[in-house]
Order: C-alpha cells, then sequence, then structure tokens
C-alpha cells in the first residue's frame, strides 16, 4: 500500500497491577494504591512492545498514540515513528482517559485501534467504538474474559502484521465481558456482557472448502448472494444501488430481480426502482434517501471504481458514504491479487484518498475479510 496503515496504539499502564497482589482484578484507585503499595510492578507497557516489536520493520505504518505510559514512551523505546493525539492531563491515567484517547483515534480515522488492558479497558474502549473501527485487545490485565484480545501479546503483533503485508484477515464480531471485582474476591463469578466489537482474526476457512483448503468459487458467490440478499430483502429504509458483475447479478437473481449485467440498478423494498441509470439520475435517487452500494472488484485487476462504472461518480460516492459500500468478493478473487491492494479509481483523487484504508470485503454468508482499499 502506497498509503500508510493508520494504526492507533493505546495501554492503560495499570492493567494487571493486582494480579502478582492477588487482587483479583485492577479495577478502581484503590486498588491500584493498594497493589503499588504492595510492590506491583506495571506490565502493560512490556506487553504493548512485544506486540509492536512485530511491527517495526514496516516502512508503511503510521502510529498514532496517547501520551507518556499510555502509549508514547512504549513506541519511543521502540524507535517506532508516532504521533500524539491525545495527552493525559493526569500523571496517573484513568479509564477516562482511555476512552477520551480512543474518542480522538476514532475521529483521525484509523484503520485499527490496538489496545492493551483488561475487561475493564475492553469496556472502555467498546463504549466509544462499538463497530466504527476494528479493535485488537493486547492481553496485560488481570481478567481477560472478553472475546476481543489476541491469545498472547506477539499473536497481536501477528495478526497487525498480516494486515499491513495485504493478507486476509477474517473479522468478526466479539464480545467484551467482565466481572464484578467485589464479588470475585468473595469467590463468585458474576460475568456481564458489554457489548462487541469488531476484530481481526487470522484467516480460517469454516465453509465452502474443499479438500487442500480451496475454495468452490461458485458454491461461495452463492452464499454472498444468499446472505446480502436476505439482508436486502428485510430492509425497507434503505435504496440499495447494485453494481455491475457476476456477483451482484447472482444477488439479484437471489432477490428474483431483473439485473443490469453491465449497468447500476437501484432496489428498494424488493423491486427495482430504476435499471441502468445514468449518474445524474442515480445523484438525485440517492440524495433523497439513505442508500448503501453492493459492488465486487474486476478478477485479477481488483478494481473496485473507475472501470466499467463511471454512473458511481464522485458525488454518488460521497452523497452514499464510506461506511454504506459493501465490497463482495470470494476469498480466492482477493488471493489471486497476491497482497496488492483493491483500487479506487475515481477521478477525483481527494475522494481516492478519502476512500482508501482497511476496508471489509464480504466474503461469504456472514463471513468478511479486512483488505486493503488505495
Amino acid at each position: 500500500m502506497s498509503k500508510a496503515f493508520r494504526l492507533g496504539v493505546v495501554i492503560n499502564p495499570f492493567a494487571g497491577i493486582g494480579g502478582a497482589m492477588a487482587l483479583k482484578g485492577s479495577d478502581g484507585e484503590a486498588i491500584r494504591q493498594q497493589a503499588l503499595a504492595a510492590g506491583a510492578t506495571k506490565l502493560a507497557n512490556d506487553k504493548m512492545a512485544r506486540a509492536l516489536t512485530k511491527l517495526t520493520a514496516f516502512n508503511n505504518l503510521s502510529v498514532l498514540t496517547a501520551s507518556g505510559e499510555m502509549g508514547e514512551h512504549c513506541c519511543a523505546a521502540l524507535d517506532l515513528e508516532h504521533q500524539v493525539i491525545y495527552t493525559s492531563q493526569s500523571t496517573e491515567t484513568t479509564p477516562e482517559d482511555t476512552e477520551n484517547a480512543v474518542r480522538e483515534l476514532v475521529n483521525q480515522g484509523v484503520d485499527l485501534i490496538l489496545f492493551a488492558g483488561g475487561d475493564g479497558t475492553a469496556r472502555n474502549v467498546c463504549s466509544i467504538v462499538a463497530d466504527k473501527v476494528p479493535v485488537l485487545g493486547v492481553p496485560a490485565g488481570v481478567k481477560i474474559h472478553s472475546g476481543v484480545y489476541a491469545v498472547t501479546p506477539s499473536a497481536a503483533g501477528d495478526v497487525v502484521a498480516k494486515m499491513l503485508t495485504g493478507e486476509l484477515v477474517s473479522v468478526r464480531q466479539a464480545e467484551v465481558r467482565d466481572i464484578d471485582e467485589s464479588a470475585f474476591r468473595q469467590g463468585k463469578v458474576r460475568a456481564q456482557h458489554y457489548g462487541e466489537m469488531q476484530v481481526p482474526d487470522e484467516l480460517t476457512y469454516v465453509q465452502s472448502v474443499k479438500m487442500g483448503g480451496r475454495e468452490d468459487e461458485s458454491m461461495v458467490i452463492n452464499e454472498i448472494a444468499e446472505y446480502v440478499s436476505e439482508i436486502i430483502a428485510d430492509d425497507d429504509e434503505h435504496l440499495y444501488v447494485m453494481g455491475s458483475g457476476s456477483t451482484v447479478a447472482e444477488v439479484m437473481a437471489r432477490l428474483g430481480l431483473k439485473n443490469t449485467l453491465l449497468g447500476v440498478d437501484v432496489v428498494k423494498k424488493g423491486e427495482v426502482i430504476a435499471a441502468d441509470v445514468t449518474a445524474p439520475q442515480l445523484l438525485e435517487l440517492v440524495s433523497q434517501s439513505p442508500a448503501r452500494l453492493v459492488i465486487t472488484a474486476i478478477g485479477g485487476q481488483g478494481h473496485v471504481f473507475g472501470r466499467g462504472n463511471q454512473q458511481l461518480s464522485p458525488d454518488v460516492l460521497r452523497a452514499i458514504g464510506r461506511d454504506n459500500i459493501w465490497i463482495a468478493a470470494t476469498k480466492q478473487k482477493l488471493q489471486q491479487l497476491d497482497g496488492r491492494p483493491l483500487r479506487s479509481d475515481t477521478g477525483d483523487e481527494e475522494l481516492d484518498s478519502e476512500l482508501a484504508g482497511i476496508i471489509a470485503v464480504i466474503t461469504g454468508y456472514d463471513d468478511r475479510v479486512y483488505y486493503p482499499l488505495q
């Protein structure tokens, strides 16, 4: 990728501080002080360093982080170029500092937030992020019940490295859970669900796989079509702009709708309301109603925009919005790009830059991978 991968880094310096002191957690100022008084050592920065060490050789990486022990010191110790985008007003950081730092990272448009902590930290991150930005946790706390953490700090670095090299990395929804520490100290485990976040995971073939781990292309296209068509059929709110290509044509076939194979159609409430539209016609439609775009990439080239779909003008794409662009492609098609990014050539360089970055690609039934768009 010519555009740098924007990685947000946030560390809860006090994560795990109560573990070695048998305090069953690190939540709350009183527990922190008790742990420090007992001689506890802060380890969260060391654990984040194990993850970031995997990334120091990449030159397509831009790191945004928070001040001091929240990330700045760790990046500096590794000679990792970084930008401080949030400064804590206290030397002893609080959960509010974590939330404020994460909020600023979201505003900065990072591709991924890598955070170090435990379940309490995951709760703080989730309260701001939800599903806005993918995240990955570096395990550093006493309590690691949430599914948003890598199995080890080094494994977290490995997953990010895969994203940087353009390898296929799956997307999954992971649960954020935390336990009541007071009850835990009395021997009672009371776990509570606090939400879900999107996390990158190493690519695994769960369905539609033949011997040797290769996809059955036609079967996977059928799965993509089934998944997308079900969503469209149940949605009365959005217009669906259906791009050209055989994958999108299969979606239309599942809906029982006539499709313009080399054109763009618009669907709402299970009906084609406009067929083979022009750019001006499309702009008028998407300016009047919330819309989603369903599109695929050209095999071998990876072009998403600017090749045979000029109806999707810069004005149309801006009106739809990046978050409402659904790219559908099989993993086999993406692997054939051999690490090259998907391409955007809208004719508007500023828009191409706005669209660039890691994007979720629908690769099966309720199955997505993260892949770079450039």
